[in-house]
């Protein structure tokens, strides 16, 4: 049955106003072609320097993070590196498997967690996680939702991202986001019910200092500065150097005569000089020892790149130590993508399945889990092999926690269901039933169960009250054999030659009448011992 939307008023849960169903639908934090929301941006990088970058951020820490959010842009375009592994993270979160955990097994959570999968279950949702995961960078990610109100159900119409320039930080608290509106310098506060805003924990404070653009600024400044020595390196490494000789008598003329000749000699491979001058060529040195200078330079950046944001270098550079130290690495990164995930869950569940049921079934104790994360496959495998084993022995399992785990909806009542699959055709049948005797004879065959089932009885007391003599020799030698033997192995030697001494010969003969008295029992239909 589809959820109906309450009919009484939904109040935000930090005022306590109603919520107006008009601000649900408008796009409250779009772009605009003047003001404080415009697409363009500026590029902070250009010709930046290490005392420019200290001000930058310092302005961001204090209140203004616009040029410092233009700069974690820019970094992301211009630095490779940091781009290919901050993607890298992103990526491997936003295409986990996502499913939806009803807070308990009563019809009404059941059907607020059927609720959130219908939101989700749009293949683009994972659109909407990489773009939250940018708050891995920049410190906080901002989406917008636009509800779709005309249906019974009220529900996502879409998910936008929005520009994290678009937002600014209370100046006192430093940590409650508002949107920058131009009318005033501190913005106003969010609307309820109508943004995602996701605060990844990378470090404890601020939000704006806790994004990894912060440090990777640095990192790519000190980048740049190698790559453009480098890159001046190569562009004349391997060029032999070119001196001009002049003589005493030489005039200014043909001074600047000589140095076009030695510019040009290069790249046209012929001059011409006055014969009182020279030309020599010194041959370049092997410089590759300088080569490395700025190589190594470089590429000790990228290794730091890769541990600040995958938290290791062995799954982007190729390192010495085999498979041992690939997996161990390995595992760094999915700690970390187990973090993420686990944070991006409780802030859907937050900003995302909260005001989708509260809108849709009313506020509630406890609301559905959005759950992001690799299938456990080892485990379900386990699970699943001991419902197999223990639900047919009695085991109550609940149904719907069961679906949960593996990631099936419960059903509604038009679906078609599966179930049990009936026996093939092919297996035995069973053998046909006895006809029924007679009443009388019914009756006499009773009767003479009875009897044979006193008769067995009173052996059975019989053979009982004869069992602790007839067994005494045998318990006897193993209890010595334990109380003697100085070790397991010599008891289990002892237990041997305890078996050898056929201590139950007496027993074992009991036993044997008693079998033989019960089966001519039966078989004669003796009522007594």
């Amino acid at each position: 049955m589809p959820a109906i939307r309450v009919t009484s008023p939904i109040l935000d849960p930090n005022t306590g106003k109603p919520i107006v169903r008009e601000v649900l639908t408008e796009e409250l934090s779009g772009p605009t072609v003047t003001g404080v929301r415009q697409v363009l941006a500026e590029h902070p990088s250009q010709g930046l320097t290490p005392r420019q970058l200290g001000a930058i951020l310092a302005e961001a820490e204090q209140g203004d993070p616009t040029a410092y959010l233009a700069l974690a842009e820019d970094i992301e375009e211009r630095f490779i590196h940091y781009r290919s592994v901050l993607g890298t993270r992103r990526l491997s979160v936003s295409q986990l498997d996502v499913t939806v955990e009803a807070a308990s097994d009563q019809p009404d959570d059941v059907e607020a967690a059927d609720l959130v999968r219908l939101a989700i279950a749009d293949e683009a949702f994972a659109d909407v996680l990489y773009d939250l995961l940018d708050g891995i960078g920049k410190g906080y990610a901002v989406a917008e939702i636009i509800w779709d109100t005309s249906g019974r159900q009220w529900m996502p119409a879409r998910i936008v991202w929005r520009d994290p320039r678009w937002f600014t930080f209370d100046r006192i608290d430093g940590t409650t986001l508002r949107l920058r509106d131009g009318g005033t310098v501190d913005g106003v506060d969010l609307a309820p019910f109508k943004y995602i805003v996701h605060r990844p924990k990378t470090k404890s404070g601020i939000p704006i200092r806790g994004g990894l653009a912060r440090p990777a600024c640095w990192a790519w400044l000190f980048t740049a500065f190698g790559t453009k020595d480098w890159l001046s390196f190569v562009e004349t490494y391997g060029q032999p150097i070119r001196v001009g000789r002049y003589g005493p008598e030489a005039s200014k003329e043909d001074h600047a005569a000589l140095l076009r000749a030695v510019r040009n000699i290069a790249s046209d491979a012929a001059a011409i000089i006055p014969a009182s001058m020279q030309l020599e060529f010194v041959e370049a040195s092997k410089a590759a020892a300088n080569a490395a200078v700025f190589q190594g330079l470089v590429e000790f950046f990228e290794r730091q790149t890769s541990k600040l944001v995958l938290g290791q270098t062995a799954t982007t550079d190729a390192i010495a130590g085999g498979h041992a130290v690939g997996q161990e690495h390995r595992q760094v990164q999915e700690d970390i993508e187990r973090a993420d995930a686990r944070q991006l869950m409780v802030t859907l569940k937050r900003d995302l399945a909260v005001p989708l049921v509260t809108l849709n079934l009313g506020p509630r104790a406890a609301y559905p889990t959005i759950r992001i994360g690799r299938p456990a496959q080892d485990d379900l495998k386990l699970q699943l092999d001991a419902l197999k084993g223990l639900v047919p022995l009695g085991l109550q399992v609940s149904m719907s926690e069961v679906r949960d785990k593996f990631g099936f909806a419960d059903p509604n009542a038009e679906d078609e269901l599966l179930g049990a699959v009936s026996a093939p055709s092919s297996a035995p049948l069973p053998p046909p039933a006895a006809p029924e005797p007679p009443p009388a004879e019914a009756q006499a065959l009773a009767a003479q169960s009875v009897g044979q089932a006193d008769a067995i009885d009173g052996m059975v007391d019989e053979l009982l009250a004869d069992w602790r003599p007839l067994a005494a020799p045998l318990v006897t030698a193993i209890l010595a054999a334990a109380e003697d033997a100085a070790s397991a192995e010599d008891f289990v030697s002892r237990l041997v030659a305890v078996a050898a001494d056929d201590h139950g010969a007496t027993l074992r003969d009991a036993l044997a009448r008693g079998q033989f008295m019960a089966r001519v029992a039966a078989r004669a239909g003796a009522t007594g011992a």
